[in-house]
């Protein structure tokens, strides 16, 4: 089974230039057992959630095709602000988080200007049976 993904996990984008951090608000109201780090469900995808890649290289973001366009086609990338319209895709079968699927590692998001946004590390660091 694919991890489940809490706060601090480590994401990418395909048209970022850097990694970022998941952001999980209290708000789901449930912690991971291993850190105590808040849990993610398929709903934090929101700005709030994912901040930033750094720089964006797609055409489809209007400033990255705005300043290749001034720079005679040269492409140049601009400041990262992800426009993602739809939760992560497919979320745990079984498992919910304040009554949605939950976000495991292998789920993607894909950001309007083209990018698809995975996650590397999932942020649970130890899993204690019982």
């Amino acid at each position: 089974m694919p991890e489940q993904v809490t706060m601090g996990a480590t994401l990418m984008c395909s048209m970022g230039m850097s990694p970022c951090s998941l952001v999980v608000l209290p708000a789901n109201k449930v912690n991971n057992n291993s850190a105590g780090t808040p849990s993610a469900n398929v709903d934090d995808y929101k700005i709030a959630n994912i901040p930033t890649f750094g720089m964006c290289q797609s055409l489809s973001n209007p400033t990255v095709a705005s300043a290749t366009s001034a720079a005679n086609g040269v492409l140049t990338p601009m400041p990262c602000v992800p426009n993602i319209a739809a939760p992560w895709m497919p979320g745990a079968l079984k498992v919910t988080i304040a009554r949605r699927p939950a976000l495991l590692k292998s789920d993607t998001c894909t950001c309007s200007y083209g990018g698809t946004i995975t996650i590397s590390v999932a942020g649970q660091i130890i899993v204690k049976g019982t």
